[in-house]
Parts: structure tokens; C-alpha cells; sequence
């Protein structure tokens, strides 16, 4: 299997920064589940959404390098495994003027059915835009 990769680029604004005049922790936080519901609402149709969603079980993310105001961020999403009824994905958040990795993250989800709130498969189906997978 093969993740599919999706990115968002965005510029740090003044309202992204804490008191050290850096990117706020909570922001980067923030950011990676932004991305993650973009990829989401971005790859699945409206039918699958309406019936799922994911619920966050834990983050864990390793601070690399600060970021500032003015500087251009890309971040980068893709999920890095699966199971039954949750996935791990990654978000990547590097610097585009020299590529450096800024943030690593990654988030273990569970996919879950909006009406009974209760865990719900993962079935290829839900995983097609998100994976390719090998043929063999």
C-alpha cells in the first residue's frame, strides 16, 4: 500500500505567534487537524461524511525547528497505517523557502458512526482516495 499525500501551504500571520514572537504550540495543533478535516472533506463524498467522522484518540507531535511571522509553511498530510476501525496519519509541516521540517505529527484516529457515536469499519472503499494499493 501506498499513501496518496495531500498538501496546504499557508504564511504565518500575527495572530499565529505567542509572546516569543514564534508560532504558537496550540496553532501547529490547530493546523494538523485543519489539514486532516481538508483531506477528509476534500477526498470522500458527501454521503460518507454524513454517515462518518473521525474522533482523535492522541497527538503526538515533535517540534523540529520554530517557524515565524512572514514564513511560508507546507504542510503535508497522509495516512501511514490503518486497522479495523482507526488509522494513524502523519502531517509533516516544513519550511518552503529550505524545505526543513518544522513539525511532525501524528494523530491516531477512530472512525466512527455519527449516529450511534460507536466505532465503525474501515472498508476499502473508505480508504481508496486516501491509499493505493499494490497489486499483486
Amino acid at each position: 500500500m501506498t499513501p496518496i499525500p495531500f498538501q496546504q501551504e499557508l504564511t504565518v500571520a500575527s495572530h499565529h505567534l505567542d509572546e516569543q514572537n514564534h508560532v504558537n504550540n496550540l496553532e501547529y495543533i490547530k493546523w494538523v487537524l485543519d489539514i486532516s478535516e481538508a483531506h477528509w472533506t476534500t477526498k470522500t463524498p458527501a454521503d460518507t461524511r454524513e454517515k462518518h467522522a473521525w474522533f482523535v484518540l492522541d497527538h503526538h507531535i515533535h517540534y523540529k525547528r520554530q517557524a515565524f511571522l512572514g514564513e511560508e509553511l507546507i504542510l503535508t498530510t497522509w495516512i501511514e497505517n490503518y486497522s479495523k476501525v482507526k488509522s494513524e496519519r502523519r502531517v509533516d509541516i516544513t519550511r518552503k523557502t529550505d524545505g526543513k521540517t518544522v513539525v511532525e505529527a501524528k494523530t491516531n484516529w477512530c472512525f466512527i458512526d455519527r449516529v450511534t457515536k460507536k466505532p465503525s469499519l474501515i472498508t476499502t472503499a473508505i480508504l481508496k482516495p486516501y491509499i493505493e494499493f499494490d497489486s499483486a
